[in-house]
């Protein structure tokens, strides 16, 4: 089965100093990089997803233009692997990523990136949706404390729900390293 890697939006704005900083970026930036340097050394496809332009009208993070849209150091391209751009929270809503992966002929993908709660979540319903197999490296992905109704939830608590529902139904939800083992 033909596996690809896709890393979502691992960008300056999550980082210390950005405009919507989350926990642990670094930790999960050098997760996300074990994965990257596995694929790099076995060949296998990879797709880096870059969110270029907030679109919402209020929106503070992740604007054009900004330093804040450059993919961090740590999972930086080189120049011939693809990037995605994308101006959704879902990686496939009006991109090319669906088509990059059948013409290679992918059935299984492995997500990571950032926000666990926001284009991990999206981008692993919808490519279950679109059939392919998911695999959510979980170490490698992270989010921010939300508000909801007034009560503050703790971002582990957020990773911990959207982890555990997306591991219900549409993904496998593992660590890198056991991800890792199985490539």
């Amino acid at each position: 089965m033909s596996k690809a890697l896709i890393i979502i939006d691992i960008q300056e704005d999550y980082f210390e100093g950005g405009a919507c900083e989350l926990v642990d970026p670094i930790k999960t930036s050098l997760e996300a990089k074990k994965l990257l340097k596995e694929f790099r050394e076995k060949d296998l496809p990879l797709f880096h997803i870059q969110h270029i332009n907030s679109i919402q009208p209020n929106a503070t993070f992740l604007l054009p233009n900004t330093k804040g849209i450059d993919i961090h150091q740590n999972v930086k391209p080189f120049g011939h692997e693809t990037v995605i751009e994308k101006n959704f929270p879902n990686s496939f809503l009006q991109t090319n990523l669906e088509n990059e992966l059948e013409k290679l002929g992918v059935k299984e993908v492995i997500i990571c990136g950032m926000m666990s709660h926001m284009c991990v979540d999206a981008t692993t319903r919808a490519a279950f949706d679109l059939g392919f197999n998911c695999i959510v490296a979980h170490d490698a992905c992270t989010t921010k404390e939300i508000e909801f109704k007034g009560a503050v939830v703790k971002q582990k608590e957020v990773h911990h729900a959207f982890m555990s529902a997306l591991g219900a139904v549409y993904a496998q939800v593992k660590t890198v390293d056991e991800i890792i083992k199985k490539l």
